[in-house]
């Protein structure tokens, strides 16, 4: 009988223990090669840290929603910060070089939003995590375990390194006194490419134990770097943790100081605190999930593109989210378009409404800027810039015309704002910020259409979605987008008691589709059968359900998906994806579904690219399609004035099941099978 029950105990501990390590999988992404190696990004909604290969290298630390020119006569650029994370070891007087390491390998822990890289050395392994710390939106973390394999004398040392676009850069090592309290901390100072934003970050070490002395290495007055000694012992584990903030004028006045106070709040707590912090913030956010049961290899691609989505957005932030997330500077330049309220915002909305919140509060603070864009060509109402930086005018090249005629943004934004009043029913929210801004909106796209001889209503000389076909009028999707945010307009109003002009409604009513004989509808009045570069006339069946008719969705579904560019960006695949699983056909769903992002992984992390033979990771639009087609192709949900409901959900047949967790205010969970 004791053995039966102790052989029972032995199945049951190894069935736990494989239960365990199967969940964690979910959760983790491993990478055993430097092979075409493109980084993941570690953020928090205010920084982001980019990985590289090297040993404890961060390729580049990017801030959000600061920005310089890319050049004095160019256009703005978010900027890349000093980089504070450099550490150098010496074991035995040895450097420790990338040629010195035997073996290579590194985990992402999305579930604790943790980069963890191991290697080994002469005498000694090496595990270190390198964080944005959630709970520390200016701060990151580089947190270094060390196992001796034989007693080793350890030197440490950290330098800032500065990208080459920064001027009058300067890192001193200094050693603060509050009474008999000794704080040693190591400040970075920079300015922006044309002198626009100072820079500055502030770094120190924490231990585990007792501080060893801290001491200024090589270097000038200017430049120095800052480590430590310490002997190790065979066999006995040795943690310290560096931790460093950056900060800029546009967020404060004096960044230098508010950098070395994070420091010195971070030097005064302990590595176990900062940590656990940071953990806990992650576990709320994880509260809204999605789960696959089937498939670990597609779970760990959308919880890929989920912690991305998560890690570039911030609650109660005022600011929005780049195509290119906080992953570089070069996408695009940092600069917010479309593809927040199209792409992003919506899987935000159902899933973190806080972080929705964040996008449209970008919106709300810029509309000043947008009713004078209005006004300089001759409009009513609002006109939001095609791509916006921080200050809220046009910071699209000059040369590029989507930048003066890509007007169905404007229609973009009044839809987010709507769709946030019918998830979160906050009457407050929509009568001081929502419809002011829903009003302006529908005021402009009143100017901006022109009366036909037959009563209907044109919107003429336009950039639509597909940008392949520029300055063309009745481009469908622009006049689908106006169409429905004006009619959000006099809903909002009713909603509030206000008056409405009646012209919402009547150009509303009147605006102008063109069809082909065959019923596909037009992409544009001119359109005659070219390629496009990404969905238009679809997205009048999703998001907007003006196409509502299964016959009518399908014929223009059909007809546009052979006409896409192979090379075309990835949510047009998912937008096909989602009607095919509208309409129940989940194997032409699951095919679109994957087309719209397996081409585009990247090495070794499966980081997307924005379409398939781009190389411009992390392309997190991409990922905000992807999302909506599990949340609103897969799973049947939709955003109503009722809030949001289930309508009918498509699992693919390669699943077992589907669950999505935490959805709107309420945070309900969703299961199907």
């Amino acid at each position: 009988m004791n053995k039966l029950f102790w052989g029972l105990l032995s199945l049951l501990q190894l069935y736990t223990v494989v239960a365990i390590a199967q969940q964690d999988d979910e959760w983790v992404i491993r990478a055993y090669s430097k092979e075409n190696y493109n980084g993941v990004t570690l953020a928090n909604g205010r920084i982001g840290l980019v990985s590289g290969a090297g040993l404890f290298e961060v390729s580049e630390i990017v801030l959000n929603g600061v920005f310089d020119k890319e050049d004095k006569a160019g256009v703005s650029r978010i900027v890349r910060g000093p980089v504070f994370t450099n550490l150098k070891l010496k074991i035995d007087n040895d450097i420790i070089t990338d040629k010195s390491i035997i073996g290579w390998e590194q985990t992402l822990n999305m579930k604790e939003a943790y980069l963890e890289t191991n290697v080994k050395v002469k005498n000694a392994s090496i595990k270190y995590s390198t964080l944005a710390l959630r709970n520390l939106p200016y701060m990151g973390m580089i947190l270094v375990e060390i196992l001796p394999t034989k007693s080793i004398d350890l030197e440490v040392t950290n330098a800032t390194s500065f990208p080459e676009e920064l001027k009058n850069t300067s890192a001193t090592y200094k050693l603060l006194k509050d009474g008999i309290i000794e704080l040693p901390v190591y400040t970075s100072q920079a300015q922006s490419r044309t002198e626009m934003q100072n820079l500055a970050t502030c770094t120190t070490f924490l231990f585990d134990s007792k501080r060893p002395q801290i001491y200024a290495d090589y270097g000038t007055a200017y430049y120095q770097s800052m480590g430590f000694k310490i002997q190790l012992k065979k066999g006995e584990k040795y943690r310290f943790a560096l931790v460093g903030a950056v900060c800029s004028s546009k967020d404060f006045v004096n960044p230098k100081d508010e950098a070395e106070r994070m420091a010195v709040f971070a030097l005064q707590s302990d590595i176990n605190y900062l940590l656990n912090g940071h953990k806990k913030v992650w576990e709320r956010l994880w509260q809204s999930d999605i789960q696959i049961e089937g498939d670990l290899d597609i779970q760990k691609d959308i919880r890929l593109a989920l912690y991305n989505l998560y890690s570039f957005a911030g609650e109660n932030t005022r600011l929005s989210i780049p195509p290119m997330g906080l992953s570089t500077v070069t996408g695009y330049n940092g600069h917010v378009f479309w593809d927040t309220e199209l792409w992003m915002f919506p899987p935000l909305l159902m899933l973190n409404t806080d972080m929705a919140r964040s996008c449209i509060d970008y919106r709300y603070d810029r509309l000043p800027k947008a009713i004078q864009r209005a006004s300089m060509f001759g409009m009513d109402g609002c006109m939001y810039p095609w791509e916006s930086d921080d200050t809220g005018e046009e910071a699209t090249p000059t040369w590029c015309l989507t930048g003066t005629f890509e007007h169905h943004i404007t229609a973009d934004v009044g839809i987010a704002f709507w769709n946030y009043y019918c998830v979160t029913k906050d009457m407050v929210w929509l009568r001081s910020e929502g419809f002011p801004v829903l009003k302006q909106i529908a005021d402009f796209w009143v100017s901006r259409a022109i009366r036909n001889a037959d009563g209907s209503y044109s919107i003429k000389n336009v950039v639509g979605a597909n940008e392949f076909a520029p300055n063309v009028n009745d481009n469908a999707f622009t006049n689908g987008a106006a169409k429905t945010v004006l009619e959000y307009a006099v809903k909002a109003a009713d909603v509030l008691g206000e008056n409405t002009n009646p012209m919402w409604t009547e150009v509303s009513d009147n605006l102008l589709f063109h069809y082909m004989p065959t019923g596909v509808m037009k992409e544009h009045a001119d359109y005659k059968g070219a390629i496009i570069k990404q969905a238009d006339v679809n997205l009048l069946s999703y998001p907007l359900r003006i196409v509502k008719d299964p016959i009518r969705i399908k014929q223009d579904l059909e007809y546009y998906a052979n006409k896409m560019f192979v090379d075309g960006p990835a949510m047009g695949n998912a937008i096909l994806a989602i009607l095919y699983a509208q309409l129940g056909d989940t194997d032409k769903a699951y095919a679109y579904f994957q087309r719209s992002y397996l081409p585009n992984k990247r090495p070794p992390f499966g980081v997307l690219s924005e379409s398939a033979f781009s190389n411009n990771p992390y392309f997190c639009t991409g990922a905000g399609g992807l999302l909506q087609v599990i949340l609103s192709g897969f799973g049947g949900l939709r955003v109503t004035e009722q809030g949001i409901i289930q309508e009918n959900s498509a699992l693919p047949k390669q699943w077992k099941s589907l669950t999505l967790k935490g959805i709107g205010i309420d945070k309900r969970t969703y299961v199907i099978k």
